[in-house]
């Protein structure tokens, strides 16, 4: 049987393996002139290639339409992609957060690994060459694919594998080329939007001079100051940018935010408040006991001087400013309402959303193919017939941590078994 994968990231490549395994004669066909660019910047280079967490946690940590996963989560777990990786030679392992990197660091030798397998099975790669219609005929049944066309040529096919990703870091390729071709052949595509991407904030001037400040061991909530109700929280890294906030806690907020009723007329209205907890180890009172302690023996030192042990120096000058406190005061001379003030700052540190970054900043995309037009046993289209879907196309997706690559590898698994 002939089979054409359109797409050379990871759920294309894991499709293209598992079809040809299966004694298929696959073709793949890569616009760009490389495999696996976005696997590449994964993990900021490292490649983070899945969790540790049980299988039956990818749904909870998979917001966007994780229930649809559930058979191929089953069918392809996060111990055989390690197992996958193995048996191509390269060991894994395990970091905080339940993260699984490659014992080298090395993204590329994650992708040195799929390549291999493709050699080893055979499979025709086509490098440079963009599909420009997937080919059908009708027939009593509807219509059934019959191969692709590509700016170069014709390709007959008995089934065809749609897998080109979404909108997000269209410098790797993904430019949302497979919703059109879907789109041509009566497919659905739901709204497309940035998910797992950084945060504009309206005080500019503030992210500015705490700009390149990374933040470990914080915690922040995301409140919607209209309902006065918190839509997420979460404890961990953050970052600060010229134009707002980034970093693992901030990017999983948005894949919560991508999803929340209203939320560009709510950005727009400045009525979502980002609220950071700089230590939240310690409650107000014990916080309140640490910051007296450390006024007491710095007690002649002006206020300005009086914080380098309990923050780091790039945001000192930003709670002092904020705090209102006069900064050439003595420590000894701040007054007891003026020191509750200032912890209650450092608990609550707020700033405005005003809005997320835009798509091509982000990490992946939410929306796409519409999951209600795709067989989740066997990711074939309910519309063609031999067509099938897998990766990031698919309106599914997840938090950081490995989990949307490992719907990669468990939907062209089930693509390329299909």
């Amino acid at each position: 049987m002939k089979v054409v994968v359109i797409g050379g990231g990871p759920a294309g490549m894991m499709a293209a393996i598992i079809a040809s395994k299966n004694n298929n004669n696959v073709v793949l066909i890569e616009k760009m002139k490389l495999l696996g660019r976005k696997l590449l910047i994964t993990g900021k280079g490292r490649c983070n290639i899945t969790s540790s967490l049980p299988i039956e946690d990818f749904i909870k940590n998979t917001p966007g339409n994780g229930k649809f996963l559930y058979s191929c989560y089953q069918s392809f777990t996060n111990k055989d992609i390690i197992k996958f990786l193995k048996e191509e030679g390269l060991e894994v392992k395990e970091e905080r957060g339940n993260r699984i990197f490659p014992i080298t660091d090395h993204s590329q030798d994650v992708l040195d690994c799929f390549i291999k397998a493709l050699n080893k099975n055979n499979v025709e790669i086509h490098y440079n060459e963009k599909v420009e219609e997937i080919l059908y005929k009708e027939n009593k049944e509807g219509k059934v694919v019959t191969g692709v066309k590509t700016e170069k040529q014709e390709i007959l096919a008995d089934k065809v594998i749609l897998a080109t990703g979404g909108k997000s870091y269209p410098l790797t390729g993904s430019t949302g080329d497979g919703y059109w071709l879907a789109q041509k052949l009566g497919h659905t595509v739901t709204t497309i939007k940035p998910s797992l991407v950084p945060l504009e904030i309206y005080e500019k001037n503030i992210c500015k001079e705490l700009q390149g400040l990374s933040l470990r061991n914080v915690s922040i909530k995301i409140i919607d100051t209209e309902k006065n109700k918190t839509i997420f929280e979460e404890f961990g890294e953050m970052l600060f940018t010229h134009f707002g906030v980034s970093g693992p806690i901030i990017l999983t907020a948005s894949a919560h935010l991508v999803r929340y009723k209203n939320i560009e007329e709510k950005y727009k209205k400045g009525k979502i408040k980002l609220e950071i907890d700089f230590k939240p180890a310690l409650s107000e009172q014990k916080l309140e006991a640490r910051v007296l302690r450390d006024f007491d023996e710095l007690k002649n030192k002006q206020y300005k001087n009086g914080l380098d042990k309990l923050l780091p120096q790039k945001l000192i000058p930003v709670i002092i400013d904020i705090s209102k406190i006069e900064p050439t005061k003595k420590v000894n001379e701040i007054t007891k309402e003026e020191r509750r003030e200032l912890v209650h700052l450092l608990k609550n540190f707020t700033l405005k959303i005003k809005s997320s970054r835009p798509i091509e900043e982000a990490i992946i995309t939410s929306g796409g193919i519409n999951i209600k037009e795709i067989n989740p046993k066997t990711m074939e289209s309910k519309l063609v017939k031999n067509l099938y879907f897998a990766g990031e196309i698919i309106d599914v997706d997840s938090y950081t941590g490995g989990f949307n690559l490992q719907i990669a590898y468990s939907t062209g698994y089930v693509a390329g078994l299909s």
